[in-house]
């Protein structure tokens, strides 16, 4: 059982003992610890904060924690109830919220949650502000609101109806052109709430929607990781429906994927390189993903002309590079689509509309679509981590090693090969270390995965 204290916020299993898994204290502890961070960085009279969640089986049960101590600050909720990320952080602004709390554990399986974090803009917060609330917690000196100054659960309506409805006023995102090309889908939403906000989305598309797993109840009815190894169902499902394609998203819904009308996985990489062209073919800019990310992305912005630039690992780091550079778009390779016409946040439905768009205008079938891109394959390993283990002196001893090859050290350490590379970095998120590899074909790059898990093993 695990509690992640970063400064991306807190995630952990639920159950088991105090400090040791995301029981309801934690969770009292680190709201407070929120809420004291807010009212120390922002003054104002009346503080208001939109609180979220996904439809994991403990859910509920967090949020009704994370309402109530939020009122105990003196603290006006405005609750959404089942929710997306993208919807929260978005909900934020439209409120002139001063902060967000998402409650979901994203990808992990439905042991774990996590309370996400967001300052006024929607935004997850930064590292600095990350820090200061884990110090907060660690201090445990609140000051609660008096019985005259307790806040109130507002209970907010029609959020992802909002969310959706933004979504379709893009000026990119051409509806009625989509509305003409009558797409049938398929759509696997893990029964959380993306079985809520894509069926909505697609509907408004004209789009026949064939629903699997849309049922938010918090059964995962496989690993909820929109990795290839989980969608044979959908996969299934696209070829005796003959379907156009098949959506998969998580249970946040801020990650998308893809598989092709022949029920092959359009590769979660390659859903941020395909919005991408279409953006960049309209509106030529910059992008920005993520080092773990494939270099397809890369190719297509140099082909439109623009500059690709890389930032470390997490969302916050992209989107902080992204407004440095001006990209117009960017995200990371795990699905996550950032479009900042629309918010600065990773958000599968903004990612459906662009993916939608470029099919009508290219009148392309998805498997066409996926073979007119630079064609990399990506392995994903991971190394458990050990109690007590020394990841950084670990990760030292593999850029010593490799010196030669001039590796980043932006974020853990990612060494460069003639056709390939590999990333290896300590997760924000489980207590692994994430090893990526990218090269021409799947072979190599599992090869090079498993080299390296080999390498690490020798160093331990």
């Amino acid at each position: 059982m695990t509690l992640i204290k970063s400064i991306s916020g807190i995630r952990g299993t639920i159950g088991g003992k105090t400090s040791d898994n995301l029981t309801p204290l934690d969770t009292v502890l680190f709201t407070s610890a929120y809420a004291s961070w807010l009212k120390n960085n922002l003054d104002t009279k009346e503080y208001k904060v939109v609180v979220g969640r996904d439809a994991r089986l403990s859910g509920s049960m967090v949020q009704g924690l994370v309402n109530q101590t939020l009122v105990g600050f003196g603290i006006e909720v405005l609750d959404v109830g089942l929710s997306t990320t993208p919807t929260v952080e978005m909900a934020v602004t439209q409120h002139q919220a001063h902060g967000g709390i998402i409650i979901t554990a994203s990808h992990n399986p439905k042991q774990w949650n996590a309370l996400k974090l967001l300052n006024e803009k929607g935004e997850f917060l930064n590292a600095a502000s990350g820090k200061a609330i884990l110090e907060i917690a660690k201090k445990k000196d609140f000051e609660y609101a008096s019985i005259d100054n307790l806040g109130k659960v507002t209970s907010v309506k029609g959020a992802i109806e909002d969310h959706v409805k933004r979504v379709l006023d893009l000026p990119l995102v051409n509806s009625e052109d989509i509305r003409q090309k009558k797409f049938k889908v398929v759509v696997d939403a893990v029964n959380s709430t993306g079985g809520i906000a894509i069926p909505l989305l697609l509907e408004a598309f004209g789009v026949t929607t064939i629903p699997i797993y849309c049922d938010p109840t918090g059964h995962f009815p496989h690993n909820p990781e929109p990795l290839k190894e989980h969608l044979t169902v959908l996969s299934e499902k696209v070829v005796s429906e003959n379907a156009d394609f098949g959506i998969v998203v998580d249970p946040d819904v801020d990650r998308l994927a893809f598989v092709d009308e022949n029920g092959v996985v359009f590769g979660e990489e390659y859903t941020l390189v395909a919005c991408s062209d279409y953006v960049l073919s309209k509106t030529p800019g910059d992008t920005v993903s993520n080092l773990s990310s494939t270099r397809a992305l890369a190719d297509i912005t140099q082909k439109r002309n623009g500059t690709h630039h890389a930032s470390a690992v997490g969302e916050v780091n992209v989107v902080e590079k992204m407004k440095e550079v001006k990209a117009v778009i960017g995200g990371e390779g795990n699905g996550g689509i950032i479009y900042p016409d629309l918010h600065y946040g990773r958000d599968a439905l903004v990612g459906v509309a662009l993916f939608l768009s470029l099919l009508t205008e290219t009148n392309q079938k998805v498997s066409a679509l996926r073979a007119s891109y630079p064609d990399y394959a990506m392995s994903k390993a991971k190394v458990s981590l050990s109690e007590g283990m020394d990841v950084d002196s670990l990760l030292k001893k593999v850029e010593k090693k490799y010196s030669e090859k001039n590796p980043s050290t932006i974020d853990g350490v990612k060494i460069a090969f003639e056709s390939s590379w590999v990333h290896l970095r300590k997760s924000n998120t489980e207590p692994i270390i994430r090893v990526y590899t990218e090269a021409t074909n799947e072979t190599a790059a599992n090869e090079l995965a498993q080299r390296f898990l080999r390498e690490i093993e020798e160093m331990v």
